[in-house]
């Protein structure tokens, strides 16, 4: 909490002081001793976390077991505002955030990390403030908020993970993990200009499947990742996450507002083993998909990609897609003037055998616009060249509705 300094009238009359000379001296000394003090107080307010739970809670907290471990890694470094149907400006990132708070709250057996990544700020242009907000609980307790500073270095989730490592209970594996993301679209090639603060730092798909090894360990994977952006089920993404993902739920069209619904994961079933996973990761797409059906007019595509099952499409694809993002990243501007997003079933050299294994899809069509008649999407997205196309596929793939 900020102290208001008020500001004080220099005296008057004082014996020898030469007209405006002392007082400029003196107003000069008590203006730096205020800015002084002032940066002083912003460095140390910023400097360490908030730890709002004691040791003595968090011992008590860790006589109860927390099965359950979901990450949130919410960005918030870019374009997320708009206004909703009265009007009022909101901010996609900070409904998702208070959208992870709800499940963290909710869930007594449960750990959960929530990372709030925002714009960079600096103090007087110069000195960098922390742009990051972190909430650990345990149990449906808050046990830490903690501001931190990002990493502004290659790897992007340094910082994340160190904050991970430090508040992680040290038990056993979990008997189910969860890995959330937020955002816009994860580049699969490229990458620079995704966060608004750091331009200059790339961020791409591969590089998150790298990152998230940190948090799974070396031979662990999540049991289920969910990539609220728009895009994500494309067989490049699928296929680098696999690494650090058992199931994988994502929409490979546009995402509106990159937003997917929460309420799924508010109460884990205390008695969730391994044979539910599948479960969880489909009730999580159902909901997600409902609440987007009812409030979007626009296309709606939600996926769950078993990824071991899928593997034999991902790889068998990977070369023809690979070739279109060499393209995409040697010449962006002709590229995106020349090629579109689309089913990867409307493309022939992506009808190859498995392209439906391991894929569940829900799926409504727009109501309006040139695709309003497609009634199935395959679950993957890939690129085609532009102009007059022959007859969208009717290779709804299973599960599709």
């Amino acid at each position: 909490m900020r102290d208001r300094h008020r500001r004080t009238r220099p005296g008057r009359g004082i014996p020898g002081a030469r007209r405006g000379s002392g007082c400029s001296t003196s107003c000069s000394t008590l203006f730096m001793g205020a800015l002084c003090a002032a940066i002083a107080m912003l460095l140390s307010s910023c400097s360490t976390g908030m730890v709002v739970q004691g040791e003595a809670r968090r011992a008590e907290d860790a006589v109860l077991a927390a099965p359950y471990t979901v990450v949130f890694v919410i960005h918030g470094d870019g374009d997320y505002a708009y206004h909703d149907a009265d009007g009022n400006e909101q901010r996609a990132d900070e409904k998702a955030l208070a959208g992870a708070i709800r499940v963290a709250e909710e869930n007594p057996r449960a750990e959960v990390f929530v990372y709030h990544q925002k714009p960079g700020r600096h103090l007087f242009f110069v000195v960098p403030l922390q742009d990051g907000d972190f909430y650990y609980y345990r149990n449906g307790r808050l046990v830490v908020h903690e501001p931190y500073r990002r990493a502004t270095g290659a790897v992007r989730l340094d910082a994340e993970l160190e904050l991970y490592r430090r508040f992680r209970a040290a038990e056993e594996a979990p008997l189910a993990s969860v890995f959330v993301y937020f955002g816009h679209e994860i580049p699969e090639t490229g990458g620079l200009d995704y966060d608004a603060s750091h331009p200059e730092r790339p961020f791409t798909v591969h590089g998150l499947a790298g990152e998230l090894q940190g948090f799974t360990g070396p031979s662990g994977r999540f049991d289920l990742l969910v990539l609220s952006t728009c895009f994500g089920g494309t067989p490049h993404t699928v296929g680098e996450l696999s690494s650090v993902a058992r199931y994988i739920v994502a929409s490979p069209e546009n995402l509106h507002l990159s937003y997917f619904d929460l309420r799924s994961l508010e109460r884990l079933d205390l008695t969730l083993q391994d044979s539910a996973i599948p479960a969880l990761a489909r009730g999580f797409a159902r909901s997600a998909f409902d609440r987007l059906a009812r409030e979007v007019q626009t296309a709606v595509s939600v996926a769950v990609y078993d990824v071991d099952r899928a593997r034999a499409f991902t790889q068998a694809a990977r070369g023809v897609y690979d070739r279109e993002l060499a393209r995409l990243n040697g010449d962006p501007a002709s590229f995106m003037t020349a090629m579109e997003r689309c089913d990867c079933a409307d493309v022939s050299a992506y009808l190859l055998p498995g392209i439906n294994e391991g894929v569940d899809v829900l799926y409504r069509p727009a109501r309006f616009g040139r695709s309003k008649g497609k009634q199935g999407h395959s679950g993957w997205e890939c690129w085609r060249a532009r102009g007059p196309q022959r007859p969208v596929s009717q290779i709804p793939g299973p599960g599709a509705e």
